[in-house]
């Protein structure tokens, strides 16, 4: 599962009760932060508000080239196969068993995304404080973040959900846990995530908790999905935790270089939400913690001599190159020229 939600570190909030939601699904959806339309959620991230405001963009705008307030964070399913015990989100609820779910078609997921990213940014219109050249431009989505909750791979139908998001000319960031290698061999998104928080089998049971027995060897098969991939940009994002998974960074590195990625990421787990109840706040690093174990990754990874690091997110990025923005994404591209609101 994501945690790029994670509230208090990207500003989202996990406000939800413990226990199932009125609807059986997980207490989340039930949260007043959480819009739904059957199994497709949508939650406004801080940094998508801030952005509104004015007060600032998700370090995914300094690494990537993403606008914040024009980003739909979502999934396609809340539920997830994993029990990461750095998880904000509550573990109850999160069966993973898809018998009882009536799968929307992609399209249909699509069209309820953006009627639910409209519909948690329409009070926006009426903010003195936001400038309505900028609210218009919000409720014009260009980029969709499949990293919610849940893991995405569990939707049935996700290699075209991503390409009906590109048919809308919606730049795609999927999240993925690396449990389901078959899926991901089928989807081609803007830039593919996959989750490495252990660097053995031993620390990944630990820290991750995975439902399935196959999940490591599955996440190595991942691995190798990930190497053969040549067009579409890859990014490993390992969650640090204080006293868990912080050790052996030459372990990661090979780990790592498995996969050939473009990117990784190396993040602070954040302590709030319900994992405040599985970890102690000491679990979670401070930012020169971070940038520190990044160095000594990178030690052993010399090919990957560019650091950049965001310390309000607390998080440092290991590339080849310091040019890390996504192509299609830079100002004056025929993506912005073909935009809606502020095209030519």
């Amino acid at each position: 599962m994501s945690d790029s939600a994670t509230p208090g570190a990207d500003g989202a909030s996990a406000d939800a009760d413990d226990g199932d939601g009125d609807d059986g699904g997980p207490a989340q959806v039930s949260s007043p932060d959480y819009h739904s339309e059957n199994h497709t959620a949508a939650q406004t991230c801080g940094w998508t508000a801030n952005a509104v405001r004015g007060e600032g963009k998700c370090y995914k705008n300094i690494f990537y080239g993403i606008e914040s307030h024009r980003c739909i964070q979502m999934t396609p399913v809340v539920k997830c196969n994993e029990r990461c015990v750095f998880c904000w989100r509550d573990h109850q609820g999160h069966a993973y068993e898809m018998d009882d779910v009536a799968w929307d078609d992609p399209e249909a997921v699509v069209d309820a995304s953006i009627r639910l990213q409209k519909k948690l940014l329409s009070g926006f219109g009426g903010n003195d404080e936001v400038p309505r050249e900028v609210f218009e431009q919000a409720m014009e989505p260009r980029h969709v973040a499949i990293s919610l909750d849940g893991e995405p791979t569990l939707y049935p139908y996700l290699p075209e959900l991503i390409e009906a998001f590109h048919d809308r000319d919606i730049t795609t960031f999927l999240v993925s846990n690396g449990t389901r290698p078959e899926v991901l061999r089928e989807c081609d998104p803007t830039q593919l995530y996959v989750s490495v928080d252990a660097p053995e089998r031993h620390t990944f049971d630990e820290v991750v908790g995975a439902m399935e027995d196959d999940a490591w060897e599955r996440l190595l098969e991942t691995m190798d999905v990930l190497a053969a991939k040549d067009e579409t940009r890859t990014v490993l994002r390992t969650t640090l935790v204080g006293g868990e998974n912080m050790h052996h960074p030459d372990w990661y590195a090979g780990f790592y270089q498995q996969a050939d990625p473009d990117f990784i990421e190396l993040k602070a787990y954040m302590h709030v939400g319900h994992s405040q109840g599985r970890l102690d706040r000491s679990a979670m690093p401070d930012h020169e913690d971070v940038v520190k174990f990044a160095e000594e990754v990178g030690e052993h990874m010399p090919e990957f001599d560019e650091l950049k690091q965001v310390p309000a997110s607390r998080v440092a990025l290991l590339a080849k190159t310091g040019d890390t923005w996504v192509p299609k994404l830079k100002k004056g591209s025929e993506f912005w020229e073909r935009d809606p609101v502020v095209g030519d």
